[in-house]
């Protein structure tokens, strides 16, 4: 397979082409490397016709037939971890190290879903009847995919879909097509035709999918203005919907860290994937004790970071993935200039080709400030100084988002006490970002709508259904 040219879309199985295409920019130096199919109406139409089809197939077969399938995907993706990390750096720009990582978590991830079981709730066996509760697959899954980690999220939803009993219409970014397209030409052959289908195209064909009659739910993860909209282009069908929005994630560093141990995992909970995660430290609360010590020390480290082309060895962050962030996180940095605030380090673009804007941290801002409440999805954090637990705590919920946030101490008692009043999906103590195929991962507020990984993920893929036998009287 040729990794390097021929993208094609993936439709009832087979390589489909489209009428008109649209180019792909790798992001360290703004060329063009790739052109993708750009999928009309009618394209749409056919990948909905072709997992409609699939479907009363696909949802009799065995349920244990179905994980085989899905277990298989992920080995096939494992096996071509490196033609793929090379396309995924290409076209996100994160760096060769991070997109071997994410190829690997997204083939495990498949593999993971695979093992998850459909509970069967038995609820009543009296003389009388027999009553027990199942859970049926929906139908057709039409899932939207995001630039920042296009692979694995892509696989958060096609495993359990697919092991549901749904088929799938797939849409990766437009910013990030490529390796979404490969994959889907490697696993082809292992799934019947039709099961997933893979569409790409510009910026209409999001709101074509979750208008559109022929889906039965649909799966997004993006920003909270894109999930409203989602939300509400899918409500006049009363389309099932799983949204996985946006977080302004709050790190708390209590007083007896040990700042030498955790500052550089600090650092990295905030600038992994150049701070594009949904997920990432977004504001980190330190205490007044040790503010001063972890502030040099994260500066000091981030000095020391290599920002540059991804797939240049030894680069360690890389640039913005696409345009509208790179001059959206510009104007963050601009308003925190604009307002006087004091930067510790970074501020300006870096005056070179690509989306390159330096590691950026700004020495305690306002509470109100743009730069705090705002998500930044870039590589800008701002360093907040707490002096009391219970107005911390107050500080960290106050936000529209409650996606993720970690808490930081020695004392493990007292970090988990305060994570556990942290209003969010998910809150790790001494550490952050992990996730599990078999754990439940979603926002609560305005970071999303029901949650994705674990049984409480697969069951999103099922509608709810209670069998009652009246038992004949021997």
């Amino acid at each position: 397979m040729n990794f390097d040219s021929d993208y094609a879309m993936l439709i009832n199985g087979q390589r489909a082409t489209a009428a008109a295409s649209f180019d792909v920019v790798n992001p360290a130096n703004e060329q063009v490397i790739a052109s993708a199919p750009d999928a009309s109406p009618e394209d749409l139409d056919t990948a909905i016709a072709a997992a409609r089809a699939a479907f009363p197939g696909w949802a009799a077969t065995p349920i244990d037939e179905r994980r085989k399938l899905i277990d298989q995907m992920g080995d096939v993706i494992l096996a071509n971890i490196d033609s793929l990390k090379r396309l995924l750096t290409k076209e996100q720009g994160k760096p060769h190290h991070e997109a071997e990582g994410e190829i690997i978590g997204a083939g495990y991830w498949l593999k993971g879903a695979a093992q998850l079981q459909l509970p069967v709730t038995v609820n009543e066996d009296s003389a009388e009847r027999y009553s027990y509760t199942r859970h049926v697959p929906l139908g057709v899954v039409g899932a939207i995919a995001p630039w920042n980690f296009p692979m694995i999220l892509a696989m958060f939803k096609i495993g359990p879909a697919l092991l549901a009993g749904n088929t799938m219409v797939l849409k990766p970014s437009p910013f990030t097509p490529l390796t979404t397209l490969k994959m889907g030409e490697l696993v082809a052959g292992i799934l019947p035709p039709g099961v997933l289908n893979i569409v790409t195209g510009g910026d209409s064909l999001g709101p074509w999918m979750t208008a559109h009659p022929g889906f039965d739910k649909i799966s997004f993860t993006g920003s909270t203005a894109t999930g409203r909209r989602v939300m509400q282009s899918a409500a006049p069908t009363l389309k099932r919907v799983t949204l996985e929005l946006g977080g302004n994630d709050a790190a708390i560093v209590m007083p007896d860290v040990d700042v030498e141990a955790m500052a550089q995992q600090l650092f990295w909970a905030a600038f992994t994937n150049n701070g594009q995660i949904c997920i990432a430290t977004k504001r980190m609360y330190i205490h007044e004790d040790i503010y001063d010590e972890l502030r040099d020390a994260l500066v000091a480290y981030g000095k020391t970071v290599k920002v540059g082309d991804g797939s240049e060895q030894g680069t360690q962050i890389g640039p913005l993935n696409n345009k509208p962030q790179y001059e959206r996180v510009l104007g963050l940095i601009q308003d925190a200039k604009d307002k006087g605030y004091n930067f510790l380090m970074g501020g300006d673009a870096a005056d070179v080709p690509g989306y390159f804007i330096p590691v950026t941290m700004l020495d305690n801002p306002p509470e109100d400030s743009r730069i705090v409440q705002e998500e930044q999805f870039g590589p800008v954090l701002p360093l907040i100084k707490f002096s009391d637990a219970d107005q911390v705590v107050a500080r960290a919920n106050a936000t529209k988002y409650g996606l993720g946030g970690s808490v930081w101490g020695k004392d493990e008692d007292k970090a988990l006490e305060i994570a556990e009043r942290i209003a969010s999906g998910t809150v790790w103590v001494n550490e952050t970002q992990h996730l599990s195929p078999m754990a439940a991962f979603g926002g609560m507020k305005q970071s999303g709508l029901g949650v994705e990984g674990g049984v409480e993920g697969l069951l999103e893929y099922t509608n709810t259904q209670t069998i009652v036998r009246k038992k004949v009287a021997a």
